[in-house]
């Protein structure tokens, strides 16, 4: 057995498996009883992974029986101290090797004098030899302080490591030993030194164990080799994961197996191994795998499941401490590590990376052909109850270490020999930090829809209990006890009868259990397993595995609730390839389909287990049913007893209630005349009735001055628009949050210019639930956006702004491009409570803000890797605006935040950084941004989808028109000519619309129309043509059979298109508003006149009638008011009514709309000029067939 693991342990793949330890029997109980079962099965595992692993040492990798020794050692024991000392010398084996991988070497360094307490057996030849003469060396490219020093160094016992190294090499491996008690040196990795006698580089990865400093020094490929040393830093390595970060980011929620599908896909491209793949482990600590990608020619795994012994508890607990393990090469030859004797106790190296995989694991690697792995951990939060507190844990507080849980593991193999470079694979580990956030997200997802679906069938359970039939409605009814936890049958036993349903043991039986679980049970109300084999009952055998584990609820003495569960492997998902009988695998040999086979054994007579909140519904069930069977019992005797009582307690409890409500009007009242963000509310009129102290003192307003003045006469002319659009929805009981507006200010604040808050609206309503006023809880920007603006304009130098004490200054600190802290203000002083000398120069992510040993601890790891995700992408130009962020100040305080950040450039455009705004804000405000943020990423998303509608419509245009082209050239009739220029019309129309960009142009009256030559008849006849079958669907017939012959032929100068797409809009609204078998009639009418000797005007009006029901009043009111511009938030109807009636504006025209007893009329005016007069035509309309 390995603790080291390319994809852990035996299984060296990830998955785990079905439970090691024997099934127990368990009554229901709280979580924490549910943690005490856990830690027994840890406990248990790990015994029986240090039998397998002892009986692997003895027997040898050829004669060791995988198989049956899986099955036996998870079913047997020894005598307790047998097992302890087994255990211990287990452990002792796993975390003491002394063995590294050959790729690169090792060195234990005292940390406080960096003397050489031990080295690997090959360090003296990759550090000290000197460069082949005839060879070239890198040492041609390296800075005169990197080059090799004939005086070659030795490497021995008691030497100064920093003598083996160039000077920058050693200056850096000092600053790390020196660095100060409890800083975790791995935030400095990696360091990149050069050895001094051949200039040689590594990279070198430290980190600490007790008195010791251990320094694994990896081989950098001059390819590789970074511009400068700090270059090599974290902050870097984000930027190889920014792409699969960002894509992991944009997937939507509710999808666990999407999210892992998307992850092994961008792992495989990132690191290029041929098999990627996601491993779950399961609450009995077995594994599958989830997801999976391959190249061409592999078996697949997906699907498979493994034994929890694939996967040693040990090597659980390393992948907990070290997120990232690779093995290069399962082939290669370890190296010794060399101890000095006279050292005084035995060094631990089980955190190295260059750690060798055990030789069990290189076994399994082997008889799998996975040569390479690189395998990296993903920890999830099993609990957030520690992470929502908000004060500083104490000394000795460890809530955050026991909230932790290994979901899983990303897991990749390779056929071939590989390496790769540790940035990469710190990238891939930050990559992993946040796959396992987005996996919190999706199982926080996934337990809200099952509580509420448990809830719901809870409370319908609940509504059928107190029918009539009583208990036996639950299994009789729909739904039923079976639809309340996850089973594969039930029963009732009530009153001496028996329900049963789905798969479910026979009455007898059941009646068996009842009597055994008396006997046997008698003091606990319950009892779930996952075998009732193991569960000692006697039966268990003739159920077989229809039947294993079982959840039971005694109501009563005499009446039980049961659940069933058949074996796990009836939950198997198969992903692989079907396994072929011809070819006969070794089953003794530890391969992946080899552990699948000694899971199903392992699991034979075993069920999925029982989840604590399947038996929390199980258990309120149970208290349910109690109470209602026990009411029952009593209800003849006590009914109508205690109704003067009862009423008598309504009205003290009416009372009480009403007193309390006065007194908590009042401690509102008096919190917000007080309160320390500006407040106002107003009346249904919009007559301010609220004006606190705060919002006086910004604006200059006293209160007296203020109270019954209308609201908006006190913004700002600019925010005139979005405060009566605020003002109207919230009236109507619709509260926006995070708007942002302008406040006029008065007296000395005058010249101080207007006062820009953010706001919230909230809508004050009466006893009867109606809308009386609106309150408004806003939060100043003022000060914050004028530093901003500021900051932004300024070119050279920034320190008058940095390094202020103004108060007005938001508290400002900022990073270099290697991931230094570089700059940290005043303000961030007083918030944080550390001086700018403690945090500058120091790792921004890590060291000033992480966990527990960060100057500003964050709430949790996922805090800490959604600020390093944000630090980065502003470090590719990605800025950030107003992300709620926090962390706990030095005397412990969480400070609550909103953060802003900007990438900081030179005269060159080359980012040297970012710098980073924090804006305290009120706790209300912070949900208000997120929301706002949100609000943006929509619109932005919905213009993208315009435009890509607009430019992927041309295409099938241009297809419509050489089609259209063609057609013409195919000798038509005069008929079908007609039809043909219709349609050229009404494709102009749709290009002109297209191109309508800017309809703020439109809204603004500032369109330019196209002045063309064209005749009323044209237009009126394809505007109607474009609403035929709508009309035809509907039964409406559209006439336009009286308009006068001149006016049809009349020659008129103007926009014909925008005409034509005007009464095109009113008459599908007027046919959408007339019954069926209705009528919509046009008619015009002209008047000409004279302007001057040459220009005749003609002032048209075209009447659009349409017919309704009696009861009917036409078109309906909010879309009238929509297209007069003064409705709510305009419909797409709406808007084209209203954009129609902004394009008559244009041709000096408007529109009005008449309603009469049984039929409305649009009334369309418009100016425009005629043409030159031309040779009479006669002309009579036609009607236009209807389309086939």
């Amino acid at each position: 057995m390995s603790a080291s693991t390319g994809g852990g342990g035996r299984g060296g793949r990830g998955g785990g498996g079905g439970g090691a330890a024997a099934a127990q029997s368990q009554s229901t109980g709280s979580s924490s009883q549910s943690r005490s079962r856990h830690s027994a099965r840890i406990i248990a595992q790990t015994n029986v992974d240090a039998r397998l692993d002892a009986e692997f040492e003895e027997c040898g990798a050829e004669a060791f029986d995988y198989s049956r020794s899986v099955q036996d050692r998870v079913s047997t024991g020894g005598p307790e101290q047998q097992q302890r000392e087994g255990v211990m010398a287990y452990l002792q084996h796993i975390q003491r090797g002394r063995l590294i991988q050959p790729f690169g070497c090792l060195l234990a360094l005292d940390d406080k004098t960096l003397r050489v307490l031990a080295f690997s057996a090959n360090a003296a030849d990759m550090l000290t030899a000197l460069p082949p003469a005839a060879v070239p060396s890198l040492d041609l490219n390296l800075r005169h302080d990197t080059q090799p020093d004939s005086n070659s160094p030795v490497l021995a016992f008691g030497c100064d490591a920093r003598s083996l190294f160039t000077a920058p090499g050693a200056a850096a491996l000092q600053k790390a030993a020196l660095s100060p008690a409890g800083t975790d040196v791995s935030l400095l990795n990696p360091i990149l030194v050069h050895c001094r006698s051949s200039g040689r580089p590594f990279y070198a990865i430290l980190h600490r164990t007790t008195r010791c400093l251990i320094v694994d020094l990896e081989p950098v490929k001059p390819a590789d080799l970074p511009m400068t040393a700090a270059a090599a830093g974290a902050l870097q390595s984000y930027k190889l994961a920014a792409k699969a970060i960002a894509r992991l980011q944009s997937l939507p929620g509710g999808g666990l197996q999407r999210l892992c599908d998307a992850v092994v896909e961008e792992v495989f491209e990132l690191t290029g191994y041929d098999r990627v793949m996601t491993y779950r482990f399961h609450d009995d600590d077995h594994g599958e795998v989830f997801s999976e990608v391959t190249k061409p020619g592999l078996d697949p795994y997906l699907g498979l499941h493994y034994p929890a012994t694939d996967i040693p508890q040990a090597a659980r607990f390393l992948f907990m401490k070290n997120r990232v393990r690779m093995i290069c090469d399962c082939r290669a030859k370890p190296v010794a590590i060399l101890q000095d004797d006279a050292l005084g106790f035995e060094v631990s190296f089980c955190g190295s990376t260059l750690r060798a995989p055990h030789s069990c694991h290189l076994q399994y690697m082997e008889n799998m052909n996975s040569i390479a792995s690189l395998v990296m951990a993903v920890v999830i939060n099993e609990t957030s109850s520690s992470d929502d507190s908000d004060e500083a844990p104490g000394p000795g507080d460890q809530s955050q270490k026991k909230t932790k849980k290994l979901w899983g593991l990303l897991v990749c193999h390779n056929e071939s020999p590989r390496f790769v470079p540790f940035p990469l694979r710190y990238a891939c580990e930050f990559l992993a930090q946040v796959f396992a956030i987005h996996v919190n997200k999706e199982l926080e997802l996934e337990r809200q829809i099952r509580e509420k679906n448990i809830l719901r069938t809870q409370t319908l359970l609940c509504d059928m209990l107190l029918r009539k039939t009583g208990p036996i409605s639950i299994v009789s009814g729909n739904p039923s006890i079976m639809d309340l936890v996850k089973c594969d049958g039930a029963a009732l036993l009530y009153q001496n009868k028996v329900w049963r349903l789905g798969l479910a043991p026979t009455e007898t039986q059941i009646r068996h259990i009842a009597q055994w679980l008396t006997e046997n049970h008698m003091d606990s109300t319950g009892l779930c397993t996952d075998s009732l084999l193991e569960a000692g009952y006697p039966g268990a055998a003739a159920l077989g595995d229809m039947v294993c584990g079982m959840a039971a609820a005694q109501i009563n003495s005499r009446d039980v609730l049961f659940w069933f569960r058949s074996h796990t492997a009836a939950e198997i998902r198969w992903g692989g390839a079907k396994h072929d009988s011809s070819q006969q695998d070794d089953g003794r040999k530890m391969h992946p389909r080899s552990s699948f086979r000694a899971f199903l054994e392992v699991v034979k007579m075993r069920s999925l287990p029982w989840n604590d909140y399947e038996m929390d519904a199980v258990h309120s069930l149970q208290l349910i049913l109690r109470g209602t069977i026990s009411s029952d019992l009593g209800k003849a005797s006590t009914a109508g007893a205690g109704t003067a009582e009862l009423e008598s307690k309504i009205d003290e409890l009416r009372l009480e209630s009403m007193v309390e409500l006065q007194a908590v009007t009042n401690e509102m009242v008096r919190l917000i005349e007080t309160a320390s963000v500006p407040i106002l509310a107003v009346d249904d009129s919009g007559l301010v009735n609220g004006w606190n102290k705060k919002i006086a003192e910004l604006t200059g307003l006293t209160v007296d001055e203020a109270i019954g003045k209308h609201m908006l006469s006190l913004v700002e002319e600019d925010s005139l628009p979005t405060v009566k659009r605020m003002l109207y929805l919230a009236l109507q009981g619709k509260e926006e949050k995070n708007v942002q507006f302008q406040l006029k200010t008065h007296g000395q604040r005058r010249e101080d210019g207007p006062v820009i808050l953010i706001v919230n609206a909230c809508s004050s309503r009466d006893i009867n639930e109606n809308v009386v006023g609106v309150c408004f809880v806003a939060q100043d920007m003022t000060g914050h956006k004028m530093v901003m603006d500021r900051f932004t304009r300024i070119e050279g130098d920034y320190k008058t702004i940095i390094q202020n004490p103004n108060p007005l200054i938001p508290p400002i600190f900022g990073a270099d491009e290697f991931g230094w802290c570089s700059e940290w203000n005043p303000a961030m002083a007083r918030l944080s409570g550390w001086p700018r000398d403690e945090v500058l120069d120091k790792m921004l992510l890590g060291e000033v803000f992480g966990g527990q040993l960060a100057r500003c601890r964050m709430k949790n790891q996922d805090s800490f890797v959604s600020l390093s995700i944000i630090i980065n992408n502003a470090m590719t130009g990605q800025e950030k605006e107003k992300v709620p962020f926090g962390f706990y100040t030095r005397n412990g305080k969480f400070a609550e935040c909103l953060l802003s950040v900007s990438k900081k450039v030179d005269g060159e455009g080359r980012v040297t950084g970012v710098f980073c705004f924090l804006h305290v804000t009120s706790h209300e405000l912070q949900h208000v941004m997120q929301v706002q943020q949100l609000t943006e990423q929509t619109a932005l998303k919905r213009l993208k989808a315009l435009a890509y509608i607009r430019q992927e419509t041309r295409n099938p245009l241009s297809g419509m028109i050489y089609c259209r082209r063609m057609i013409q050239n195919a000798g038509l009739n005069a008929e079908q000519k007609k039809l043909i220029d219709m349609g050229s019309r009404c494709q102009h129309q749709l290009s002109r619309i297209l191109d309508d960009l800017d309809l703020d142009s439109i809204m603004d009256s500032c369109l330019e129309l196209e002045m063309v030559e064209f005749e009323l008849r044209d237009v009126i006849t394809i505007a109607v043509s474009q609403v035929l079958l709508a009309s035809q669907e509907k039964g409406v017939r559209v006439v336009y059979d009286d308009l006068n012959e001149e006016f049809m032929s009349e020659g008129l100068y103007g926009d014909g298109l925008r005409l034509q797409q005007i009464i095109a809009d009113f008459l599908a609204v007027s046919i959408k508003f007339s019954p069926s078998g209705g009528l919509v009639e046009l008619t015009s009418t002209m008047l000409k006149q004279s302007v001057g000797q040459t220009l005749r005007l003609v002032k048209l009006e075209i009447t659009i009638k349409h017919t309704h029901t009696p009861t009917g009043s036409g078109m309906a009111e909010e879309l009238v008011s929509q297209m007069f511009g003064s409705g709510d938030e305009a419909s797409e109807e709406g808007l084209g009514l209203l954009v129609c009636r902004k394009l008559l504006k244009l041709m000096n025209g408007d529109v009005r709309y008449l309603r009469e007893a049984s039929k409305s009329a649009f009334i369309l005016s418009l100016e425009l000029a005629t043409a030159p007069p031309a040779p009479p035509k006669i002309y009579k309309p036609q009607p236009i067939r209807p389309f086939s």
